[in-house]
């Protein structure tokens, strides 16, 4: 078996050894750099990942001889590791794939690489997307500055930073009229995160249009659960008649996230008002 293999393989149903040869690939210098670019992106899916597999890709991360677009992927392979921790705040160690000491090392390497003016731009970008992944103090300001740039690439990474890092509304809103499809698509999968009701004529614009791109209507099926639940079946249902099982999926799993979502919302309203008997919910 090798690399090639297991990129068509679900990542719980790899063989023992290949977080090993995952390993020895990315520490293999001489290997080609399309082989270790594989593995660096196998690496983030990978269900054993550990500290050895993130100090190996902090090594290729901060080589200034690795290639700038590996140095970039390693960054980015760490970002669903440090999500984990974040989230789980080490309150059951064993359950995170990585140590609260290495969790804070990436932490600490990814803000100072971030403000060395002599790391390539492109790596930057890559530390700034996955280092969001758990917000600091620093981030508001980084994606601020990331935003006003005049680089459409830094404005593009602002914006997907946004989706992480709450206060930034009226920036998603104005992304979502850059005329730029990339930063357009952030823009709603942020205002999906963020529930933001302003965006909602955008997401239903997308999900009633046929022209839609399959990337971006998959993006607005999901912010529409979000930013207005009570509504969402009404525009989604449609879509069940689809050829396409990724958007009938999409559609289900929002539609399932709307009722819980409304649900809630009943449940707030029958608090505040229990002489109100005039709830609705999707179920």
């Amino acid at each position: 078996m090798d690399l090639k293999t297991l990129e068509y393989i679900p990542p719980w149903e790899w063989p023992p050894e290949a977080n090993r040869m995952i390993l020895d690939t990315l520490k293999n210098d001489q290997i080609e750099s399309s082989e270790r670019q594989l593995a660096v992106e196998l690496a983030s899916d990978s269900t054993h990942f550990n500290d050895e597999m993130a100090e190996t890709l902090l090594s290729i991360l901060q080589n200034d001889h690795e290639p700038e677009t590996l140095r970039g992927s390693a960054a980015i392979a760490l970002g669903p590791a440090l999500e984990y921790a974040d989230m789980d705040d080490f309150e059951a160690p064993e359950d995170v794939p990585i140590t609260e000491s290495m969790f804070r090392n990436i932490q600490k390497t990814f803000y100072k690489l971030y403000r060395d003016a002599r790391v390539p731009s492109e790596v930057r970008r890559r530390i700034l997307e996955a280092s969001v992944r758990a917000p600091g103090e620093w981030h508001s300001e980084a994606v601020r500055a990331a935003y006003r740039s005049d680089a459409a690439d830094w404005k593009l990474t602002a914006v997907f930073c946004m989706q992480y890092i709450g206060g930034f509304e009226d920036e998603i809103l104005e992304a979502m009229g850059s005329g730029h499809p990339d930063i357009f698509y952030e823009a709603i999968c942020a205002a999906g995160n963020w529930e933001i009701d302003a965006a909602w004529p955008y997401v239903a614009g997308l999900i009633n249009l046929e022209e839609t791109e399959k990337d971006l209507l998959l993006a607005a099926i999901e912010a529409a659960a979000m930013i207005r639940p009570g509504e969402a079946a009404e525009i989604l249902l449609p879509l069940l008649d689809s050829d396409d099982e990724d958007i009938v999926d999409a559609v289900h799993e929002s539609l399932a996230m709307a009722g819980e979502l409304w649900d809630e919302e009943d449940e707030d309203d029958d608090e505040g008002d229990d002489d109100d008997d005039d709830h609705r919910t999707l179920h």
